[in-house]
C-alpha cells in the first residue's frame, strides 16, 4: 500500500478507535450506574466494570482498532496517538466511575429505611406504618434500598455502608439512646424491644439489613411459610 494511502488508512481508523472509545465510556458510565457496586472505590468498579460488563469487550475492540492504527501509521504523531487512545478511554472510565456510582446511590439508595409505599391493601398498610414509626425512632447508618420485604410479620430494609464501619457498634449506642433495650446480641445481630416492638439490626458483606416489627414476631420472618428460602443477607446489596 502506498505511504499516502497508509496513511489515510490509518487516519480514518483512528478517528474509528477514539470515536469507539468514547462511546465506550459512555457505555461504561450507564453500565455502573445501573449495576455498579457503591461500597467499593472507583479503581474497583472500574475493575469490576471490565471484567463483567460490556466495558472490557469494548477495550478489546479498541485495543484491535489502535493496533492495526499503529502498524499502518507512517508518523510518529500518529502512533502516539494509537497508543494513547486505549490509555485515555481507561481513564475515562476510571473518572467516571465514581460520577456513574454517585448517580445510582441518589437514584436508587435513600439515607432513612422507607415502609410506607402507596396504594397497600390493609392489614399490610397498618403493618408498614407501625414499622415506619419504630424505624423513625432510631438514629440509623448508610444508605437503604428503596424496597425490600414487607407484611404483617415486619418490614426489612436492606442498606450499603463503607467498609471499616462497625454496624453493630452503632446500634449498641443508638438503641439504648432511643429508649429502647437490647434483649440480643450476639456479634452476629442485635435485637431490641421496646413498648411491644422489635427491631433487629444485622451486618451483611457492604452494609447490613434491619427489620422492624412486633415483639411477638420473628426477625425479618423467618419460619413463616411466604419467606421460606429468603436470605438475610442477599448476595448483591
Amino acid at each position: 500500500m502506498p505511504a499516502t494511502g497508509r496513511t489515510v488508512s490509518a487516519a480514518v481508523l483512528l478517528i474509528v478507535g477514539a470515536g469507539l472509545a468514547l462511546l465506550a465510556v459512555l457505555v461504561h458510565y450507564g453500565f455502573m450506574a445501573m449495576y455498579g457496586d457503591v461500597t467499593g472505590s472507583a479503581f474497583e468498579g472500574l475493575t469490576w466494570g471490565l471484567a463483567a460488563g460490556p466495558s472490557g469487550l469494548a477495550l478489546g475492540v479498541v485495543l484491535v482498532v489502535a493496533l492495526i492504527g499503529l502498524m499502518l501509521s507512517t508518523k510518529l504523531w500518529m502512533r502516539l496517538t494509537a497508543a494513547a487512545i486505549p490509555a485515555f478511554m481507561l481513564l475515562g472510565m476510571f473518572v467516571v466511575t465514581p460520577l456513574a456510582l454517585g448517580q445510582k446511590m441518589a437514584n436508587q439508595f435513600v439515607s432513612a429505611p422507607q415502609c410506607v409505599t402507596q396504594g397497600t391493601d390493609e392489614p399490610m398498610a397498618t403493618a408498614d406504618r407501625e414499622a415506619q414509626q419504630v424505624f423513625d425512632s432510631i438514629e440509623h447508618i448508610g444508605q437503604f434500598k428503596g424496597g425490600g420485604m414487607n407484611g404483617v410479620a415486619g418490614c426489612t430494609r436492606w442498606f450499603v455502608l463503607p467498609g471499616g464501619v462497625d454496624v453493630l457498634q452503632h446500634y449498641r449506642a443508638a438503641l439504648p439512646a432511643a429508649g429502647w433495650e437490647v434483649v440480643a446480641d450476639d456479634g452476629r445481630h442485635m435485637r431490641a424491644h421496646l413498648d411491644g416492638w422489635a427491631f433487629d439490626v444485622t451486618p451483611c458483606p457492604g452494609g447490613g439489613v434491619i427489620w422492624a416489627g412486633s415483639e411477638d414476631e420473628r426477625s425479618y420472618g423467618q419460619g413463616r411459610p411466604e419467606f421460606a428460602g429468603t436470605e438475610v443477607c442477599p448476595h448483591d446489596l
